[in-house]
């Protein structure tokens, strides 16, 4: 898969399914994100997606690597529409 498209595709998505925060920005959590029907057939790994997006600096999250489960609460933030 083309890295490019892919995050294309997690911006439309948090697009989709996210709400805006305190500073106006989107954000949507790991668990929402992983847990929807939608993005689990669109993205073959959705982890390394966010951690490309987190390089580009088009999304913001804490820590470095995602767990279903344990992150589940862990905010994403959209920096980049």
């Amino acid at each position: 898969m083309n890295v490019e498209h892919e995050i294309q595709l997690l911006k439309e998505e948090i697009q989709r399914l996210g709400t805006p925060g305190p500073d106006g920005k989107l954000e949507v959590t790991f668990g929402i994100l992983f847990n929807d029907d939608k993005c689990a057939n669109l993205f073959e790994a959705i982890v390394g997606t966010l951690r490309a997006a987190k390089r580009k600096k088009i999304v913001k999250y804490d820590g470095e690597l995602l767990l279903q489960g344990v992150h589940d609460n862990v905010k994403i933030t959209l920096l980049e529409v």
